[in-house]
């Protein structure tokens, strides 16, 4: 299983289908469980769920699975018996996508086993959960360069580009004085490693996880963040707005 997690509005049905867009071909049997389905999709078979007759999560990907697909598309893990069935699909060579509402990509793991999933099972099916948010983009016709408070400078030296310029908002006619056109995804990707897994396998704390996944080179969406304010492409301000939990 990937997961994508994030608040609503992050993107994450966006990120799914590009995913998929990507992998698809005449070989590969891609279907998807949606509600709604966002967008039609060539080369792909899309199920609509309907509550009303009966069709649930659950109920079509029961369906689906009689079908022998390579890839399944859930639109939201909502219940426990969805995710039974995904994790079972998962353990039994399907790659399964879906989307989880969580702050973190790390809490998506307790959130699995605050649903009553049992940790071997989660540990055995989770490939890797990506977390996003979307920040808004600077405008390129008037943004201007700014320099940050050298405490600040200090705590980022870390994990920041070679080359980089921080820049602030300021407001012109093509961006309708807000300093901002468009938004920018940024995101965390953590891969369940044998230690991980290991680790969620024994009902781990998420800080211990977090702990051996720093160790393992994962960078948090903070640090994303911070990363592309550094390269222009959005403020400081709008990263701590966004992605400080």
């Amino acid at each position: 299983i990937i997961l994508v997690t994030g608040p609503t509005g992050s993107g994450k049905t966006t990120t799914l289908y590009a995913a998929l867009n990507d992998i698809k071909s005449v070989e590969t049997k891609i279907i998807t469980v949606e509600d709604p389905v966002e967008y039609q999709l060539n080369m792909i078979q899309q199920v609509h769920v309907n509550e009303k007759v009966g069709l649930s999560f659950a109920a079509a990907l029961r369906s689906i699975l009689r079908q022998d697909p390579d890839i399944i598309m859930i639109g939201e893990i909502r219940d426990q018996e969805t995710l039974r069935i995904a994790i079972q699909a998962a353990l039994t060579g399907h790659l399964v996508f879906s989307t989880l509402h969580t702050n973190d990509a790390i809490s998506a793991v307790t959130r699995i086993a605050d649903m009553g999933i049992e940790p071997y099972l989660i540990s055995g099916a989770l490939v890797a959960i990506e977390a996003q948010r979307l920040v808004r983009k600077l405008c390129p016709n008037c943004k201007q360069k700014t320099i940050l408070p050298s405490n600040m400078q200090e705590q980022f030296q870390d994990f920041l580009p070679q080359d980089y310029q921080f820049y602030k908002h300021v407001g012109c006619d093509q961006c309708s004085q807000t300093g901002y056109v468009g938004r920018e995804m940024i995101s965390e990707v953590l891969p369940i490693s044998d230690k991980i897994a290991a680790m969620i396998a024994n009902g781990t704390t998420k800080e211990e996880i977090k702990k051996v996944a720093l160790e393992e080179h994962f960078i948090d969406m903070f640090k994303d963040g911070v990363i592309r304010a550094a390269r222009g492409i959005t403020t400081i301000d709008e990263v701590f707005r966004v992605a400080k939990i």
